[in-house]
């Protein structure tokens, strides 16, 4: 099973980084205080977009998780990924969105369980966006709680929002970052691409739920606000490229 050889490389690499962890930690704190920490989007958490032609009853999105979801690196939310991403599904399926948007800075997947969920109003909702992945490569979750974690906080959110078509963003493109520094930029970013084959496992069999898997291109010209989250054009070609991708690869 692919998991518990991803499970066996991380503990692997475990070991075999023991002795030199001190300074891997402060390396990590160093880059941490270089790179500083954005605020979150302001305005308003919920909000309707229209970019088709109708003017019918809106469909429903709920955009849940970390960092980005929070809108770090954006001045408010309908710049930020939820927006954006709004914008995108209002113009594929040719009807109004409104989103409500729940995201809070630093959080993993177990931490959006028990401090992010209550917060998700219990109604239907009829799409939603989850953005999670980023501080469990940071916090080192292993393979198997993050498969745990994430499966646990999948069937929660279904269970509280009548099942709704589920996508979900891609695990963070520490490799492309500009402000990580080596060794742990590598260290990280091995890790991240471990949790993306994961996620692709999981929700491979998954009915309505959709991954973005990690693109193998990223342009970076203005992507990044801080070398880590994307600024307001980073969202807005992210949030495009992952509805081009499930129009093009999912029937939803």
């Amino acid at each position: 099973m692919s998991l518990d050889r991803w499970q066996m490389k991380y503990l692997t690499a475990a070991v075999l980084l023991a002795p030199v962890s001190p300074a891997l930690y402060l390396q990590g704190r160093y880059a941490r205080w270089r790179i500083g920490v954005l605020p979150p989007a302001g305005g308003p958490n919920t909000g309707v977009i229209n970019d088709s032609s109708n003017d019918a009853e809106p469909v429903s999105l709920l955009v849940i998780g970390e960092s980005t979801v929070a809108g770090l690196g954006a001045r408010d939310h309908e710049r930020a990924l939820t927006g954006q991403f709004a914008r995108h599904l209002s113009r594929h399926i040719g009807r109004p969105v409104e989103w409500h948007v729940v995201g809070k800075s630093g959080v993993t997947t177990r931490r959006t369980i028990d401090e992010l969920l209550p917060q998700v109003p219990e109604r239907r909702f009829d799409y939603a966006l989850v953005g999670l992945g980023g501080n469990d490569v940071l916090k080192l979750s292993s393979p198997k709680k993050f498969r745990r974690d994430m499966t646990e906080f999948l069937g929660l959110l279904h269970e509280r929002t009548s099942r709704p078509v589920t996508f979900l963003s891609n695990c963070p493109m520490i490799g492309m970052s500009t402000s990580i520094p080596q060794p742990i930029k590598g260290i990280l970013w091995e890790l991240s691409k471990t949790h993306d084959a994961n996620v692709r496992e999981l929700t491979a069999g998954m009915e309505r739920v959709f991954y973005y898997p990690q693109p193998r291109e990223l342009k970076l010209e203005g992507f990044f606000a801080d070398g880590v989250h994307p600024s307001e054009k980073g969202y807005a070609d992210w949030a495009e490229a992952m509805m081009e991708y499930f129009a093009a690869n999912h029937e939803w």
